[in-house]
């Protein structure tokens, strides 16, 4: 018999998995729907949204998917409501589309992943000029 490192890892659960229907459906979706703000939407509050990610639920009837938008509170409330507004039509171009039995539907959420990442940012470079500030001291 002939060793197999391949053969090995896979068995220890190491090697290559197989992704989920869910996350396959999720990263067509997500794909999609970039290419969609991209080039098709007129509304000029989507044309500077960003697709960060999007979740299907298993049984793919749901697809929560997540945007950032520059800007402030107002316009990102106001890009919330014209994407609400805009969910049938996305809903429907993802039916044109994505070869599903049933497609799923959007539900947009802002990614708020973005504004904690400046927060720390923000922290970590006070703590930097802390620091600086102190060693000058010394």
């Amino acid at each position: 018999m002939i060793w197999d490192p391949k053969e090995t890892i896979e068995s220890v659960g190491l090697g290559k998995r197989e992704r989920k229907r869910s996350d396959r459906v999720a990263d067509a979706v997500r794909k999609e729907l970039s290419l969609l703000f991209l080039q098709k939407v007129r509304d000029e509050k989507l044309s500077d949204v960003t697709i960060t990610t999007v979740q299907v639920t298993a049984d793919l009837k749901i697809a929560s998917v997540f945007y950032t938008i520059p800007g402030d509170e107002s316009e990102r409330r106001l890009v919330e409501k014209a994407l609400q507004r805009a969910s049938g039509f996305v809903r429907s171009h993802l039916a044109k589309i994505m070869n599903l039995r049933y497609t799923p539907s959007v539900q947009f959420e802002y990614d708020t992943k973005a504004d904690k990442v400046e927060a720390l940012d923000e922290l970590f470079a006070e703590i930097a000029r802390e620091r600086k500030s102190d060693a000058s001291d010394s």
